[in-house]
């Protein structure tokens, strides 16, 4: 089954929303150690190198900005924390 690339990058969206989200501080981590928020967007992170390394990722020509810069948000917010 072929991927399209709107879709895989559509998907993504909710990770790089988490990210900033937490980041900025307007995404609820009420409740929740610093481990365990350093976790969660760990995990985000790599969801998001994982889809950036899809060949059809790769071959599209799409600003995939907004993806990168999350992914560099996130390991800058899991260094700092």
């Amino acid at each position: 089954m072929e991927r399209n690339v709107t879709e895989i990058l559509t998907a993504a969206t909710d990770s790089v929303s988490l990210i900033n989200g937490v980041d900025d501080g307007t995404w609820s981590v009420e409740g929740l150690e610093q481990s365990d928020i350093n976790d969660m967007v760990q995990r985000n992170v790599d969801h998001l190198e994982i889809i950036l390394a899809y060949e059809e990722v790769v071959a599209d020509s799409s600003d995939k900005s907004s993806y990168t810069d999350a992914v560099a948000t996130g390991k800058a917010y899991i260094a700092a924390n």
